[in-house]
């Protein structure tokens, strides 16, 4: 005999092999038609190509060369000054955090004074 869980009673109730196996809230997968369109056409629409190729010009091989150039820097600081300053800046934020949460605690761990 099969279990599954029910939600109702949360409980083991008795199932069969498909229900048992089949996790809650999942139906078996069943082929879906997509509906027909509406407005589609086939008709291209005018003064545009059927394939517009991508205008813009491929950046992938000039940051290939520049990323993989052995110049002794680490690859988060290659692009220059905005790499830097963003470096900087998220380790000014990283310490500043620190030491914020560092006197934090100790000002948490200190007993408050009766008066």
């Amino acid at each position: 005999m099969y279990y599954k869980f029910s939600g109702f009673t949360q409980r083991l109730a008795g199932a069969t092999a498909a229900a048992a196996y089949t996790p809650q809230g999942l139906k078996p997968l069943a082929p879906t038609d997509y509906p027909h369109l509406i407005f589609g056409t086939s008709k291209p629409a005018p003064g545009l190509a059927a394939a517009d190729p991508f205008l813009g010009k491929n950046k992938v091989p000039d940051l290939q060369k520049v990323f993989q150039k052995s110049d002794g820097l680490p690859v988060h600081l290659k692009l220059g000054y905005p790499d830097k300053l963003l470096y900087r800046t998220t380790m000014a934020l990283t310490i500043g955090g620190t030491i914020y949460c560092l006197v934090a605690l100790f000002i948490a761990s200190q007993p408050k004074k009766q008066k």
